[in-house]
């Protein structure tokens, strides 16, 4: 009885303990808030204000998890990010019972035919096979973890038949050939970590036939990894191929060039979600990222506007030029179109100097970053089903479409939206957040902050470790493989032997009452505009 006595004593003391600490916390909370100076609200009721920051804090999670609709949240809904996810990690595509899209508001439609080609008369690649690995879902219980098993998968890499292949810059000494219409936007080492961009690169090299990004921050070990076939971005701030004055160092441009995975160069002049350069802070400058940039460690990096070296289209054209014949590689541009007029711009210099890109990167104002600023993210800058036609519709008037290849970005990281975006032109399409999403993004929108919480937006050793590479990289395989299978599966309901042969008369567009017109009228009253 004297040790059952000795323990509800010792029991007694730690919870008066405990109590009497939560009280003086509170009390000294009482006080400070009363006497602090910021928070008015504090200073009034200092107990249902902390509580009010409480439930503040942690609003954007409880409306992700409880309060929005499946197809509510921004930028990317619940079922937006969980058909990634289901893509990626289990390499399945189907849903069941029904759609979820609200069929009376309005949007664009792929038309069936009566007549959809079989499996066996689409026109594509039956040979090229892919070794990726997937999970299968055996128990999905509601108060334990999943059971899955992990399991070898040997399949079809669905790329485009070798006479559909796209080839960037064929009149270049090394052109560019690409067997997916699907690869990633740029992306820099610095916004996305080491194991990122690591898993990235491997998971694109295993996929075959396709591309990614390198973004401005210049090419990074990390990007090279995988082995997969690099576009080297070229922003404003000139990052990794510039001198110590600032300028170009034409030299180790060559050099870059030399590298047999890198395979076109892109100058970028804006992106969609910030018409400007790109922001690093200076937390994620670390001297490796430094180095590769060729920038000050620990000092925010900001790439200006435009390449000081070029304030017109002439100027950038033989700046293009320049690159093109002193690499022996295709060059492209990225931009973004606030109005007919710029493309317009554009294409009649195109056609009266008989120069430009081998490809233009064309970024709708919905597309994401690392850090903007709200008033270019929201309100600077066309959408892509905007933009898209606008550039390509421009480019045709002028006799130059044949010149160029056209590759669109922004949102579109579905079959249907890739269908629709080739039909409004597109040649290639960029795909960004959906492969973030394949290596664990969970869209907490700390991309800015360094403290992306599952490794992916941060340059933090620690934070980076929730980041397996040689698990994530099997994600991005299996993501690109579904779009890939997805999209010849869209083609074929078009009566389509390929996706390649997507056109403005394969969709139609149905307004909130209920009346369908073709994209053909629509691009043709576009086209009343721009002439």
């Amino acid at each position: 009885m004297e040790i059952a006595d000795t323990l509800v004593t010792i029991e007694f003391v730690f919870i008066a303990l405990v109590l009497l600490v939560i009280l003086l916390f509170i009390g000294y909370l009482l006080i400070f808030d009363r006497q602090q100076k910021k928070h008015s609200i504090l200073r009034n009721y200092p107990a249902l204000g902390r509580i009010r920051y409480f439930f503040e804090k942690i609003g954007p999670e409880m409306r992700q998890y409880w309060f929005n609709s499946d197809t509510e949240g921004k930028p990317f809904s619940r079922d937006d990010y969980e058909h990634i996810v289901k893509s990626a990690k289990y390499k399945r595509d189907v849903v069941g019972f029904g759609s979820k899209r609200d069929f009376d508001e309005e949007g664009f439609f792929v038309r069936n035919s009566m007549f959809p080609k079989l499996t066996e008369e689409l026109k594509m690649d039956q040979e090229t096979m892919v070794n990726t690995k997937k999970y299968i879902l055996l128990k999905d219980p509601l108060f334990t973890n999943r059971k899955e098993k992990w399991e070898n998968d040997n399949a079809l890499a669905n790329l485009l038949h070798d006479d559909d292949a796209v080839v960037i810059g064929p009149n270049t000494k090394y052109p560019f050939v690409v067997k997916s219409l699907i690869g990633m936007s740029a992306m820099s080492y610095g916004a996305l970590g080491k194991n990122a961009i690591t898993a990235l690169s491997k998971g694109l090299a295993l996929s075959k036939g396709t591309w990614m990004n390198t973004g401005e921050g210049g090419l990074s070990p990390y990007h090279l990894e995988g082995g997969v076939d690099i576009i080297m971005q070229i922003g404003p701030g000139l990052f990794g191929i510039r001198d110590k004055d600032g300028g170009v160092d034409w030299d180790e441009l060559k050099r870059k060039s030399e590298i047999p995975q890198v395979k076109a160069f892109e100058l970028k002049l804006a992106q969609g979600a910030k018409t400007r350069g790109g922001h690093i802070d200076a937390e994620k400058v670390n001297p490796e990222i430094a180095a590769i940039r060729k920038v000050e460690p620990y000092k925010s990096v900001d790439s200006p506007n435009r390449f000081k070296q070029l304030d017109d289209i002439a100027s950038m054209f033989d700046f293009i030029d320049k690159i093109r014949e002193h690499t022996g590689k295709p060059v492209g541009m990225k931009i973004v179109i606030g109005s007919p007029d710029s493309a317009e711009e554009l294409a009649k210099y195109m056609k009266e100097s008989g120069k430009g890109p081998d490809f233009i990167t064309v970024d709708g104002g919905e597309g994401g970053t690392g850090a903007s600023y709200q008033e270019l993210i929201d309100s600077v800058g066309l959408p892509i089903k905007s933009a898209l036609p606008i550039l390509h519709l421009t480019l045709k008037k002028y006799g130059v479409r044949d010149r160029v290849k056209i590759i669109a970005s922004g949102k579109l990281f579905t079959p249907d939206r890739i269908a629709i975006a080739l039909s409004m032109g597109a040649d290639l399409v960029n795909i960004a957040r959906g492969f973030m999403i394949t290596v664990g993004c969970i869209q907490t929108l700390k991309c800015h902050s360094n403290a992306c919480p599952v490794g992916v937006a941060t340059t933090d050793p620690d934070l980076q470790k929730a980041l397996v590479i040689d698990e994530k990289k099997y994600r991005v395989v299996n993501y690109l493989l579904t779009l890939r299978q997805g999209l010849f599966r869209i083609a074929a309901a078009a009566g389509l032997e390929s996706p390649v042969h997507f056109e403005p008369k394969h969709i139609c567009y149905k307004d909130d009452k209920g009346v369908v017109v073709s994209l053909e009228n629509i691009l043709k009253e576009m086209e009343q505009h721009i002439s």
